[in-house]
């Protein structure tokens, strides 16, 4: 049991949304142990049809991988089409092999954080996006967005996703619960320090996240989203090298295609990582911008369902038509200091599947 737990105990520094670590393992014998997954769609608005959970679940698959690797075995997973989509479920066994290699990626699992402050706007170098763009298997490619000019359009395009995102009760009961108020550091959600805010302005979102009224007038009425666009979106959007995305060949559509999507952001991340650079995801673009463009609903307030709408249109004229149903992650990157405050991770028998029967 000793290997598996050794495996597990790197592996579960995977990222997931808002700190939520949606699996937990069950070891069924040396060399055998199951990976159940679960996604948050029910009661999420970012978790749309369970894909970003999928991702985070292809992620931990990836650092399952890079893992077992480094103790001189190769994995095989297989999933358990049977079961619902909403939990993605793999068995996972070990093989032993001499011929393989670990991988230099390894040491850099529980190291990989997210980092919301400014970057530096230092372009990267021709061989850190050389690494980068190889860090993903073929059926993927990154695209760049670089420049002054670039930054100030996507920086513009950011904020106002974000009044999105700041403005609909379906986030607020989302916002009021991932924040782990007056801490560095938080095993299952984000430590308020890690936000990116100022004193002032995290203050005010703590008052605020007291109720939807109270997040509602201030918005409405004191123009309480300006300062968290400002800071969380605006700023870092001009501060930071280089925003990316990674598109997929083709659409992705399955679970299978999401967990692949998963392992492939995971691969960038950490290769980024061993670069010496800093990694942000900005995903709500791409997730506002698909419920306007498939006609889904995600709000109950008329004016931002409008909003996403626009939000589509420049998010499609930004990747391009032909690749905007491929795009999986988005994120800028630069150089700068690891984050100061970050998410942990639940200790791995908080994770045992025995513990939530």
């Amino acid at each position: 049991m000793a290997l598996i737990e050794n495996i597990l105990n790197i592996a579960r520094w995977a990222p997931s949304g808002d700190n939520v670590q949606p699996w937990r393992f069950e070891i069924i014998d040396n060399f055998h142990f199951i990976v159940h997954g679960f996604d948050t769609r029910e009661h999420c608005v970012y978790d749309l049809d369970g894909h970003p959970s999928q991702m985070a679940i292809g992620a931990l698959l990836e650092n399952i991988e890079i893992a077992s690797a480094e103790w001189g075995y190769r994995v095989e997973f297989i999933y358990c089409h049977d079961l619902p989509e909403t939990t993605p479920t793999f068995n996972v066994y070990l093989k032993p092999d001499s011929n393989i290699a670990p991988s230099p990626l390894f040491s850099y699992i529980p190291i990989r954080a997210t980092q919301r402050r400014r970057l530096s706007a230092k372009s990267l170098l021709v061989e850190q996006k050389r690494q980068i763009e190889e860090s993903v298997t073929p059926g993927y490619r990154i695209l760049w967005f670089e420049g002054a000019k670039t930054k100030l359009k996507i920086a513009n395009f950011l904020t106002k996703s974000a009044l999105i995102r700041l403005s609909i009760p379906e986030a607020y009961e989302v916002h009021k619960t991932i924040i782990e108020w007056n801490s560095r550091f938080s095993e299952d959600r984000i430590p308020d320090q890690a936000v990116g805010l100022d004193p002032l302005s995290m203050y005010l979102m703590k008052w605020a996240l007291k109720s939807w009224q109270c997040t509602h007038f201030i918005s409405a009425y004191l123009g309480g989203t300006f300062l968290p666009r400002i800071q969380l979106d605006w700023l870092p959007s001009l501060y930071c090298a280089a925003h990316f995305i990674i598109v997929a060949d083709r659409k992705p559509e399955t679970v299978d295609d999401f967990i692949m999507a998963g392992r492939a952001m995971q691969r960038v991340w950490l290769t980024a990582t061993q670069l010496g650079l800093q990694v942000q995801p900005e995903m709500t673009p791409l997730i506002f911008s698909r419920y306007a463009r498939e006609g889904l609903s995600f709000t109950t307030v008329a004016k931002m369902r409008e909003a996403a709408n626009c939000l589509a249109v420049n998010y499609a004229a930004l990747v391009n038509p032909e690749s905007v149903e491929c795009a999986v992650f988005n994120g800028r990157m630069g150089s700068g200091k690891a984050a100061y405050s970050r998410s942990l991770r639940l200790p791995l028998e908080k994770l045992m599947w025995q513990s939530n029967k």
